[in-house]
């Protein structure tokens, strides 16, 4: 199965990725990881589209975007889930990742994409502040056991 965790900066996608991956196993592959599947970027994506297709019905692959035009490369029979949090907490988290410093550039920068993965089309939906993993998780083992 494959499973893309959709959603802004410092949202919790990579933490819902890993408590998916411990529930359900898979391998996590985030944002442009995949070009060090190839030299150039046009091979890395033929080589990651295959990637993505062959999981639709093997092992599961966790895909982590935060960049709206990585969307596209999403199977058609993927699993999509948005993971949202307030911008506040987003900017707290990510002045956090930058050891206390959120230059004003940054700050502009979160607000200006704040929202941009609103109006999708997702499986789930899923709260990156005060969401509980553990029926996220249950549901996707039922889906994986209909595949």
């Amino acid at each position: 199965m494959v499973i893309g965790i959709i959603g802004e900066n410092c949202s919790g996608k990579s933490t819902l990725a890993e408590r998916i991956r411990e529930s359900l196993g898979g391998e996590v592959i985030t944002g442009k990881d995949y070009l060090r599947m190839a030299k150039s970027e046009s091979e890395a994506r033929v080589l990651f589209r295959e990637k993505l297709n062959s999981a639709v019905t093997g092992s599961n692959l966790i895909y982590v975007i935060s960049e709206k035009e990585l969307i596209e490369l999403l199977p058609e029979e993927a699993v999509r889930i948005l993971v949202s949090a307030d911008l506040d907490t987003i900017k707290a988290r990510f002045k956090e990742r930058m050891h206390g410093n959120l230059p004003q550039p940054v700050a502009l920068m979160l607000e200006r994409k704040h929202g941009t993965f609103d109006g999708g089309s997702y499986d789930y939906r899923y709260d990156g502040v005060n969401g509980d993993p553990a029926p996220l998780c249950e549901a996707l083992k039922k889906t994986a056991e209909k595949s």
